[in-house]
């Protein structure tokens, strides 16, 4: 081949990767719009603390591949298992959560409204404001700097949102819209100590959630929202962001994050064979994984 030859394969190759790259970019499909972000609620305090509120249990950030690993080792687990689990590991009554809060619905051929995830963690207290007109303007203001909801911000794949709203009375802090919001987030289920509406609907598309008592006052005019992601009450059972909980027909067990790994552990031996079938069926294999 001459050199005018070479130089000529030379170009064409170039322009047929040019070409080429072009109609991939073509091709491609469209990068989403970024996100913009929301103004922070009015009535949000400061994100520095003042020397004279001490907060005394800290808050630790886990990684996706830790919730990962520890969300596996309980994937086939109940809450009977883990509250035995918690029993061999030394935390008796540490972590089940008055029988009151218990599951809206059940299916009791897949188990879907059986959830296992990570702790994020919302306080709604009741309000000491009052309006002399609840119009939409006025509900509108509410939603946006009292009684929001920015701990979506804070939802990830895997998680299960849990909310203390023990004393707001008559508000729904659940209901069939934003529930299904917080499930495109990749929230697992939701889990609250106070009131739940729409229930119907919840139940027609499966959502799964655990709750206290139905309520059917909207949030403006009765609640605040007080934290996002610091230690809540759940039923007489202290939780944290990051712990892990298991819920199902039997009620909800909170695992301490610490002690996660030796629960999952000392639980597995209390699967029953319905249990053991079905996990066996889930990972296709005859002979069950050590529970060391």
């Amino acid at each position: 081949m001459t050199r005018l030859q070479s130089s000529v394969c030379s170009v064409i190759l170039a322009a047929a990767l040019a070409l080429t790259a072009a109609g991939q970019q073509q091709i491609q499909p469209p990068m989403p719009k970024p996100r913009t972000p929301r103004p922070p609620p009015a009535q949000m305090a400061p994100q520095t603390v003042p020397d004279r509120v001490k907060l005394f249990i800290p808050y630790h950030e886990y990684s996706k591949q830790d919730n990962e690993r520890i969300l596996k080792m309980y994937e086939f687990l109940r809450v009977s298992d883990v509250s035995d689990g918690m029993d061999v590991a030394g935390l008796t009554d540490a972590g089940l959560v008055d029988p009151e809060i218990k599951t809206l619905w059940r299916d009791t051929e897949g188990f879907s409204h059986r959830i296992v995830g990570i702790a994020v963690t919302a306080r709604y207290v009741p309000t000491n404001k009052r309006v002399h007109k609840m119009d939409q303007a006025e509900i509108g203001r509410w939603y946006s700097n009292v009684t929001t909801e920015t701990f979506m911000e804070a939802l990830f794949p895997g998680c299960i949102l849990v909310i203390d709203a023990e004393g707001d009375g008559e508000s729904r802090s659940i209901g069939s819209t934003n529930i299904r919001s917080w499930q495109r987030l990749g929230m697992r289920g939701v889990i609250t100590s106070g009131g739940l509406a729409d229930s119907d609907e919840i139940i027609h598309h499966k959502v799964p959630a655990y709750y206290k008592r139905l309520a059917r006052g909207i949030r403006p005019g009765r609640n605040e929202l007080e934290s996002v992601n610091r230690p809540i009450n759940l039923g007489g059972v202290l939780v944290r962001p990051g712990d892990v909980v298991v819920a199902d027909g039997d009620g909800v067990v909170v695992v301490p994050r610490e002690h996660a790994e030796d629960v999952a552990k000392a639980s597995m031996q209390f699967l029953d064979n319905v249990g053991l079938e079905r996990m066996k069926k889930a990972i296709g294999e005859t002979k069950l994984p050590p529970s060391q």
